[in-house]
């Protein structure tokens, strides 16, 4: 089964994904020649690192191992069943010899990866782009935005929040009112990448502008918003405790129990904060 990424929880429901996997070996696919114009750039790097990867990775799948993850991931995906130790083995090898990209080599080769079925080539442009966001102007925020509402699920959604959204807006501090709109977006994933994105700031975290997300999605019905707000809360507590703790205690009725939970689960909780807020079970 996979190693899980970063995630602020288990996952809890998926519809299943179209294409189950079947017993067979999956067959080599080929990535696009020519992309669609416009939507993709133009990339010789994209073309080489593609075709190696699209060579390497299903000659080290193994279908009855790809039918546990694709079950571990509630459908999501379908899977070739490639371990990620492994799989990042095999990554070293797809990537050996080739030069740095530049912006436009991270976009096409993000791109088509999760133009692929399968999600292992999704970890694999997610690993990318975190090893080479530096390499990424502010300008590529929209193609990481496209990313995170294409086969949106936890495990791709957690890392682009953290690592490549919230890389970009720490080297540009311009972006950050960009996150003021995701955090209102309709799309729970894109409004959990906002909650996300300063998790690993520390001492560099916005704390008014977590703060105000957290309390603009408070009533939030889904469980990733919820548990996104009580793990942003809780990572930004190991770098300033007294005042998360003194976010919850004022707004801890506004927040649902789960949100609490998680904001405080190191640190000790606020005299009578409410144990639930009426009408929710989370």
């Amino acid at each position: 089964m996979t190693t899980d990424p970063v995630s602020g929880g288990a996952p809890i429901r998926r519809a299943p994904a179209t294409g189950p996997v079947s017993g067979e070996a999956p067959a080599r696919r080929l990535p696009a020649a020519d992309p669609v114009p416009g939507e993709v750039p133009g990339s010789a790097l994209a073309d080489t690192v593609l075709e190696r990867l699209t060579a390497v990775y299903p000659a080290a799948g193994n279908p009855f191992r790809a039918q546990e993850m694709v079950a571990y991931m509630k459908g999501v995906a379908p899977f070739l069943g490639v371990r990620t130790p492994e799989r990042r083995a095999l990554s070293r090898t797809v990537l050996d010899g080739t030069p740095r990209p530049d912006e436009d080599d991270c976009a096409a080769i993000a791109l088509r990866c999760f133009a692929l079925p399968e999600r292992e080539y999704h970890y694999f442009a997610v690993d990318y782009l975190r090893r080479h966001v530096r390499r990424c102007s502010s300008g590529f925020l929209p193609v990481a935005r496209r990313l995170v509402t294409t086969v949106s699920w936890w495990d791709t959604v957690d890392h682009l929040a953290a690592h490549v959204v919230g890389g970009l807006v720490a080297a540009d501090p311009a972006l950050a009112p960009a996150m003021d709109a995701w955090i209102d977006d309709e799309d729970l994933w894109v409004a959990r990448t906002a909650l996300l994105h300063q998790l690993r700031f520390k001492g560099d975290t916005d704390a008014d502008r977590l703060f105000d997300h957290c309390l603009r999605r408070a009533d939030h019905p889904d469980f990733f918003v919820r548990k996104a707000i009580g793990w942003s809360l809780r990572e930004y507590a190991k770098t300033a405790p007294a005042e998360v703790r003194a976010f919850v205690t004022a707004h801890g009725a506004r927040l649902s129990p789960l949100s609490v939970r998680e904001a405080l689960k190191n640190l000790t909780p606020p005299a009578g904060l409410p144990n639930r807020r009426p009408g929710t079970g989370t």
